[in-house]
Parts: structure tokens; sequence; C-alpha cells
């Protein structure tokens, strides 16, 4: 429904990453990931809020059920907190690596050449 056959013009091109039923199958909280920036998130959030009814009217008719939960919307922001979260590992491990270079360079100085080996005469 989120590809096409909702035609708020707020929601923006996004897909439904999970879905979260409460104990009890009364309420459903549903995860939607949305590409673009915050204001299309927010726009889009507020598009799904409105269009909920008709949500829950072709969930019932598509699936055949009596009771279809009450769906309240959220955005998953995962993905970006994923993609950050590998750019921060990624600094780290390079700071790491030149901190490494530096420490081996320093203990490769700071070390004594060891005197030529002599050998005994006969």
């Amino acid at each position: 429904m989120l590809e096409g056959e909702l035609s708020d013009p707020r929601i923006a091109p996004s897909y439904v990453t999970d879905v979260v039923l409460a104990p009890g199958g009364k309420s459903a909280r549903v995860f939607v990931a949305v590409h673009g920036n915050e204001a299309e998130e927010e726009s889009t959030l507020a598009g799904l809020m409105t269009a909920r009814a008709f949500i829950r009217s072709q969930i019932r008719d598509r699936m055949g059920v009596r009771h279809v939960p009450e769906l309240t919307f959220a955005i998953d922001r995962s993905e970006r907190m994923t993609g950050r979260m590998d750019e921060l590992l990624a600094r780290t491990r390079k700071r790491e690596s030149k901190r490494d270079e530096k420490a081996a360079k320093a203990a490769a100085a700071a070390k004594p050449a060891e005197p030529a080996s002599v050998e005994p005469q006969p």
C-alpha cells in the first residue's frame, strides 16, 4: 500500500521494517523507514496517521479477518543509525592503527642497536 495505493502527497517513498503486535492483539505499532530527510519523515508519519482507517479497512478486506488491530506508526531510523555507527567504528579503527604504527616506530627508535657479534679467534 505504501508503494502506490495511498495517494497522499505527504507520504514519501518508504517501506515497513517491522510490526510489533501487542499481546492482546488489539493494537500494533508499525515501523516505517523513509527515504528522505527529517521533514519528509514527519510528513510521511502525518500522512500515514491520517490514512490509518483506510489501511485498517484494506487489511480487513484482504486478510478476511474480523478484527484488525489499532495501528500506530513510528519512524524506523535503525538503518541510519547503523550507518553512523559503522562510520564511527571505522574512524576508531583508523585512529587505533595510526596509534599502533606510531608506537611501533617509537619502540624501534628507542631500542638500542645490538652490538655486532664478535667471533672468538682460535
